[in-house]
């Protein structure tokens, strides 16, 4: 009689033993006891006043790092309430896509005060160039307004035809007021290209 040698046996069990099946969750299905404590778990309330404030104290900043990576990332369902939706998304893309004169209106205004401030008694003739360097401002600004919301929409009424776009032009302009790098939600496409 011969005897199995334990890596023998150890090798048969291994080939004999139930190998997970591919595209499976790759572990065990829990237990009824364990399935159940998870739920209690999960549904169980908070004893005290204390419990309860950490408690939501940890929603809050769960939600708000959900909020934060929407931000980044553009997922609509965790966008805040004012940016959620296919017509607010797409007017994002469109003003994201196009160059403005709005996007850099405050800069510029800041250096042109500036420069009347410091040169004004260096340069009498300053103070009214910057005058009219500001009204020029103005009237780009009111005209880059007027094609935008013109623009957008038409490209939405296009788009979405049975959809209420109201209030998506000042949402627009609000969005091209700030500089494209420290527009939220992050800007999803390249400027030029068309938005989807």
């Amino acid at each position: 009689m011969f005897r199995r040698t334990k890596s023998e046996t150890s090798s048969q069990t291994e080939s004999t033993a139930p190998q997970p099946k591919p595209g499976g969750k790759g572990r065990p299905t829990p237990s009824r006891r364990e399935a159940e404590a998870a739920r209690k778990a999960a549904l169980k309330k908070p004893r005290n006043r204390k419990e309860a404030s950490a408690y939501r104290r940890e929603k809050v900043r769960i939600e708000r790092a959900k909020m934060q990576e929407a931000m980044k990332t553009g997922d609509d369902r965790y966008l805040p309430a004012a940016d959620k939706g296919a017509i607010r998304r797409f007017a994002r893309d469109y003003v994201d896509a196009r160059w403005s004169v709005m996007e850099f209106a405050l800069p510029v205004l800041l250096v042109i005060s500036l420069l009347g401030v410091v040169f004004s008694q260096a340069f009498l003739w300053l103070p009214g160039a910057v005058n009219i360097l500001f009204l020029v401002m103005i009237v780009a600004i009111a005209g880059d307004w007027f094609i935008l919301t013109g623009g957008l929409k038409r490209a939405i009424k296009a788009k979405f035809p049975d959809d209420p776009a109201k209030g998506i032009g000042f949402y627009a302009v609000r969005r091209t007021m700030q500089m494209r790098r420290w527009r939220l939600p992050k800007p999803m496409v390249a400027r030029g290209e068309k938005p989807a």
